[in-house]
């Protein structure tokens, strides 16, 4: 929700979008909670954000989600919403 970035589920966070900037670098990441062990975020303060919750897309849709089953479709619509293409370390040239 408002003014919290992130993909939402309710007051919980689904995907978690981060920059940082400082000592002239910048870096950015992504975290999409597929079949995460939520348990872990009962020992903290996730993002900093009292009184919200943290979710993956296997708690919310009631079955296992592995990240090889979200990956390429993810990719994908990336490419698609960003107007990008994608290169893999892993691909030749």
């Amino acid at each position: 929700p408002p003014p919290f970035t992130g993909v939402w589920m309710g007051d919980s966070k689904l995907c978690a979008i981060g920059v940082h900037c400082g000592q002239h670098i910048t870096s950015h990441g992504l975290a999409l909670n597929c079949c995460t062990d939520l348990s872990w975020f009962d020992h903290i303060v996730p993002c900093g954000l009292e009184g919200k919750g943290v979710t993956s897309l296997s708690h919310e849709l009631g079955q296992h989600v592995a990240v090889s089953h979200v990956l390429e479709p993810f990719l994908d619509s990336f490419q698609e919403v960003f107007d990008c293409t994608l290169v893999s370390s892993e691909d030749p040239g």
